[in-house]
């Protein structure tokens, strides 16, 4: 299986704690994209696919980090919510957890396919609880391309969760996806701008439901 050793690094995981300390902005051209609803943007140019790279900071109300980290982690239960997802599911490949999932896209637009692997940690960093999820997309030949889907060979994604101190969650993420095919950038980087805001308010609507809440 190409493109993954099956495995996050520990610094992985401490980059994307340390972010929600400090988030790391400096020393590269990070933009401020968007800043609404508790919610900040930035983004950063990757010049060979002229996307863009995002970090995402802020509090998502009403949705402790353990339960936030459980819904997230749920790929059945995101197939509810969550509208764009076609086909989404997990299966053992080589003895370790793979995930594929399809996602719809609008006509006249072929729909997106991802393999990738995923792990969660939950750490205690200084007598704070940090709830991490990284992903990554993996090569493997277990899920073959499907005719008319187009497979995205570059996506990643962290994501870093503790308590905002009340009954919420500090959040930062992490994301960067190439969909590939004849979409203008624009197009693509206007969807990011629009598309990471309705999902994490749609992911809080999803907390409030969670049918396993305790």
């Amino acid at each position: 299986m190409a493109g993954a050793p099956g495995y996050f690094s520990d610094e992985q995981f401490r980059e994307a704690c340390a972010e929600l300390q400090q988030p790391a902005l400096a020393g590269a051209d990070w933009q401020l994209l968007v800043e609404a609803s508790g919610i900040t943007i930035y983004r950063l140019l990757d010049q060979p696919t002229g996307l863009y790279e995002y970090k995402v900071f802020g509090v998502l109300e009403g949705c402790p980090p353990a339960l936030l980290a459980d819904v997230y982690m749920d790929l059945d239960y995101r197939k509810k919510w969550d509208q764009y997802v076609k086909e989404l599911y997990e299966k053992e490949c080589d003895g370790q957890t793979v995930a594929y999932w399809e996602v719809k896209y609008p006509f006249p637009l072929s729909n997106r396919d991802y393999v990738y692997t995923r792990q969660r940690r939950d750490l205690d960093v200084d007598e704070r609880k940090i709830y991490v999820v990284l992903a990554q997309s993996i090569s493997a030949p277990q899920f073959p391309e499907k005719s008319g889907v187009i497979r995205v060979k570059q996506y990643k994604q962290s994501l870093a969760i503790e308590s905002d101190g009340k009954k919420g969650s500090r959040v930062f993420m992490y994301y960067f996806d190439n969909p590939g095919g004849q979409i203008p950038s624009w197009l693509i980087n206007w969807a990011a701008k629009n598309g990471v805001p309705n999902f994490l308010k749609d992911m809080v609507k999803a907390c409030q439901n969670y049918p396993k809440k305790t």
